[in-house]
């Protein structure tokens, strides 16, 4: 295997997969690897031909989060401010990715690797994955946007319990959380997430960029605010063809095959 701190796949029917490469630390995140994923992130918003996006791990874990104690990682970043703006811009690039998002987790997903794993739209696990906000172990606070993403995706109070107390979790209580979105077995993992990426391909482009946008900003939004951005983006979306293809598939029964060509209109 290559030693690229992140494998970039093929593009298969608009589907890239990014792989965290460094198995022999369970993909801790050293300096190097947060640069190649802030380069992959910046390279995919800019490409209009990937649809859809899955990042994993390679070996048997997600990510072991930042590698705090592997000598790369500090001689890349002896200044610590400009080692959390990357991982700050990386964090952004990933939750504001336009195309939708899907995280595949074995093993074990913590810190900052989980907060990467909680950064993408939807996520799929082994019964067996463990993850933790485990900063406080290590008498850190939290960074890479899970101050942002716990409350909002669990509500406060147990994003406290998470954070403060630092414990392991299990795939079915992070189920049962909203943490994970499904649950798949090892041997099946793979088929599911690339299934899934497909499906998710598959749909109108510019409307899921629209509608991923509009779910992102819409718990800080007035209801007023979050209704006038749904206007403008329906105007988005109707201003290009894939609506007109998709009464035409409903109306000839068959599947619709979507260009997303009015993708260069802003998204809300």
């Amino acid at each position: 295997m290559t030693n690229e701190p992140v494998l970039l796949s093929s593009d298969t029917d608009g589907v890239r997969t990014l792989t965290l490469n460094r198995p022999q630390r369970k993909n801790a995140i050293s300096g190097q690897l947060w640069a190649a994923l802030r380069t992959a992130l910046g390279e995919i918003a800019d490409d209009r031909e990937i649809r859809a996006v899955i990042v994993t791990g390679a070996g048997e874990s997600f990510c072991a989060g930042a590698d705090i104690a592997d000598a790369e990682g500090v001689d890349d970043f002896p200044d610590p401010t400009r080692e959390l703006h990357t991982i700050n811009e990386t964090s952004q690039r990933l939750h504001e990715l336009p195309v939708p998002t899907l995280a595949k987790v074995r093993g074990v997903a913590v810190g900052a690797g989980w907060n990467l794993a909680l950064a993408c739209d939807l996520v799929v696990a082994t019964p067996e994955a463990r993850f933790s906000q485990i900063f406080a172990r290590r008498a850190l606070s939290l960074d890479c946007g899970g101050s942002w993403l716990l409350p909002k995706l669990v509500g406060l109070q147990q994003a406290k319990r998470l954070a403060l107390l630092a414990e392991m979790i299990q795939t079915p209580e992070a189920h049962e959380l909203g943490l994970v979105t499904w649950v798949r077995s090892g041997e099946t993992i793979d088929a599911f997430a690339d299934d899934m990426a497909r499906r998710l391909a598959a749909g109108p482009p510019l409307a899921l960029r629209q509608t991923k946008a509009l779910l992102n900003a819409g718990a800080d939004r007035t209801l007023p605010e979050a209704l006038d951005a749904e206007a403008q983006a329906a105007g988005l979306n109707l201003s290009g063809p894939d609506v007109i293809e998709a009464f035409a598939a409903w109306a000839e029964k068959r599947d619709p095959v979507y260009t997303g060509a009015a993708n260069s209109a802003s998204t809300q």
